[in-house]
């Protein structure tokens, strides 16, 4: 089954640009683009697509309060379409690399965040790793923003304290998390098989009641885990 996306962005020439991108992939089909935040919400009602590409400056609705609102409904174990979910994962496209703009996005719940430059392939592959649960953030901006997503109080750092303790190997996996690498590389690294390492990472995801990778990788900045080995 195709992945099904909608784009959001009030730049002609981007939308046109995302679609002839992705619609060459034959497991990936455009349902919709259109030019602002509220258009985006109608989009996702209508056509329950499985990924949402959203610009950040968009004319009604900005695309920070677009991913509030649906990740809002989603919840923290939702999945996407294909899953039967009708909220959509969230990726961030955009011009601004900005440090606040990344934190309130991926905070926020989006899976990935990208800038306008980036490669097309990186562009499909962001679609592919939200559609299956996964985040992608731009290599240039990820551990500078994970740095500077890690708070500078004990009590934001209380706050994002795990339910249970995690093992010494979920903290191991973590570490390989927050330096960027994908499952594939932590397992490699390890020594452990892929899926040994998508069960650590679930393990993980509950213990934390996080959205999904990228919220991991930022709490292991906030609790200094990632900082020891950076």
């Amino acid at each position: 089954m195709a992945i099904r996306v909608v784009i959001a962005d009030d730049q002609e020439m981007v939308r046109t640009g995302f679609r002839m991108i992705l619609e060459s992939q034959p497991d990936i089909e455009v349902v919709a683009d259109v030019v602002d935040g509220e258009a985006a919400l109608a989009a996702v009602a209508e056509h329950r697509p499985d990924v949402l590409l959203l610009d950040i400056r968009m004319p009604k609705l900005d695309g920070l309060e677009v991913t509030r609102r649906l990740s809002a409904t989603r919840g923290t174990s939702g999945t996407t379409g294909t899953s039967g979910n009708d909220t959509p994962r969230i990726v961030i496209v955009t011009t601004f690399d900005l440090d606040e703009y990344v934190h309130a996005a991926l905070h926020g719940g989006a899976s990935g965040f990208l800038l306008k430059d980036a490669s097309p392939a990186m562009l499909v592959e962001a679609v592919r790793a939200a559609a299956v649960g996964d985040s992608l953030v731009s290599p240039a901006i990820t551990v500078r923003l994970l740095r500077e997503m890690a708070p500078r109080t004990p009590a934001a750092q209380a706050a994002r304290r795990p339910v249970e303790p995690l093992t010494d190997r979920e903290r191991e996996v973590v570490r390989c998390l927050a330096r960027g690498l994908t499952n594939a590389e932590i397992a490699g690294e390890l020594f452990v098989s892929l899926s040994t390492v998508k069960t650590h990472l679930a393990n993980v995801q509950a213990k934390l009641d996080a959205r999904n990778r990228v919220e991991i990788a930022a709490w292991a900045w906030e609790s200094g885990l990632a900082a020891a080995t950076a």
